[in-house]
């Protein structure tokens, strides 16, 4: 079965639903590149993307170590490249983490966040830059 079906609405928009949950999410291209911005870009995503896969995959392992991460928050910045081809040249992932947790857990979670599947799928010239605050 597929993961998602998808078509295009025209005026550089998309609309793809969720297969499993029926969850739509639409796309529309941004403003510098002849878009009207009015919804993720398609680059937008894969940072959300790398974002999300992160912070879930640390949650996978906080809870088999019984560790707490409900309520941290990230925020992603998306940088093209200057020269083409248009592409993403740097992702940047600032979470914000519990500040309870201990210098053994912190450094477990940092490792398995460079470790999601998404960052390992990104190609190698895409610079990830990925910044752990411990204030919440």
């Amino acid at each position: 079965m597929p993961t998602a079906t998808a078509h295009y609405l025209g005026h550089l928009r998309t609309e793809a639903t969720h297969v499993a949950s029926g969850t739509v999410i639409h796309t529309d291209a941004p403003v510098d590149n002849h878009g009207k911005g009015e919804a993720f870009s398609p680059t937008d995503l894969v940072c959300v993307a790398l974002a999300s896969c992160i912070v879930t995959t640390m949650g996978i392992v906080a809870d088999r170590h019984q560790l707490a991460l409900a309520g941290s928050t990230y925020t992603t910045t998306k940088h093209m490249s200057t020269e083409a081809p248009r592409r993403i040249a740097r992702i940047e992932v600032a979470l914000h983490l519990p500040a309870a947790l201990a210098a053994a857990d912190r450094a477990l979670m940092e490792r398995t966040a460079r470790t999601c599947p998404v960052a390992l799928s990104l190609h190698p010239d895409v610079d990830e830059q990925i910044t752990f605050s411990y204030d919440l």
